[in-house]
């Protein structure tokens, strides 16, 4: 679906973008992981067109797209930018609405269908509530959960999201990369780049990562995000535990301190929560107790389900 192919780019005389290449294919939920100045922001704007690349090829549903015209490319790509301030109070329902855009054809406004569409990309985010608030008065939070309403409700064939969940609390951030993974299993290709170790690890089906040199690493999270490939990025500054099934990415100087096992994360819970600590032993790895998991019900403490992603509270 969205096929990128030895692309360059430089800004005046510094290059940024190196030779890049990668594909992502349909229906995928895919992350693009990397520190500050690796150009994946850069990268996106390529990809959407904003910047005209100085060589490669960048291709949507296999079409080039300095061949597109800007419809052609608004019915194949949306954008949820990492921030947006906008100048003018427009209701949350019409910002929903210019996703539709794309869509519309001659004089008569918009119909009943365009509408529906709108509101049923409100409904499921559960922001129906805010429609006829305005969205310059919203929080920074909120309006990235309007303007990913604004891409589903595009219903174009990619989306591209830059860092999603950066000002959502933990609730929505879990709720986005939900609805994330079912908009991904609707056929539509999903890349979201994401400065969130763990995110990119427990949510995506793929993960690329970037450095300055350019992708160093593609593949699915378990082969990808290992030691190796943070150490390379980050130089030591956090480690790879397993959970169970599940890998966890922890600062290096986290383990040994109250409340934390080196063999997992279930007693860095039981601080939290007032567990004792008698009960966690080496088992912890493999999962809270029956009483635990009791003690801890309705708590924000997620259980992953490996392989999907999937996130519920205990």
């Amino acid at each position: 679906m969205l096929k990128v192919e030895q692309v360059r780019f430089r800004y005046h005389r510094m290059p940024v973008l190196n030779g890049i290449t990668l594909q992502v294919g349909h229906g995928e939920l895919c992350g693009l992981f990397g520190p500050n100045g690796c150009g994946k922001t850069t990268l996106f704007k390529c990809c959407l067109g904003f910047l005209r690349p100085q060589g490669g090829r960048i291709c949507l549903a296999g079409s080039d797209i300095r061949e597109l015209k800007v419809r052609e490319m608004a019915k194949l790509a949306a954008y949820v930018p990492q921030d947006h301030k906008p100048p003018f109070p427009y209701r949350v329902a019409e910002v929903v609405l210019m996703g539709r855009t794309p869509h519309l054809g001659g004089m008569f406004g918009i119909d009943r269908d365009n509408h529906k569409k709108a509101v049923k990309a409100m409904e499921l985010l559960d922001i129906g509530e805010w429609a006829d608030q305005p969205y310059n008065a919203l929080s920074g939070g909120q309006r990235q959960l309007v303007l990913i309403a604004r891409a589903i409700a595009q219903e174009a064939r990619v989306i591209f999201l830059d860092e999603p969940t950066s000002a959502l609390d933990f609730n929505n951030q879990v709720k986005i990369w939900g609805v994330l993974r079912s908009v991904a299993a609707r056929g539509i290709t999903v890349l979201a780049c994401c400065h969130d170790p763990n995110h990119v690890s427990w949510f995506c089906d793929r993960v690329v990562v970037m450095d300055q040199s350019g992708v160093i690493a593609d593949g699915p999270p378990a082969r990808v995000m290992t030691q190796e490939t943070l150490d390379r990025i980050y130089e030591g500054t956090c480690s790879v535990h397993r959970v169970g099934t599940v890998r966890m990415v922890l600062p290096s100087g986290l383990a040994g301190r109250e409340g934390m096992d080196r063999e997992g994360l279930y007693d860095l819970d039981a601080a939290s929560q007032g567990i004792d600590r008698r009960r966690l032993t080496r088992r912890s790895i493999d999962g809270p107790s029956a009483a635990d998991r009791k003690h801890v019900q309705g708590s924000l403490y997620p259980e992953i389900v490996a392989g999907r992603g999937r996130v519920s509270n205990l």
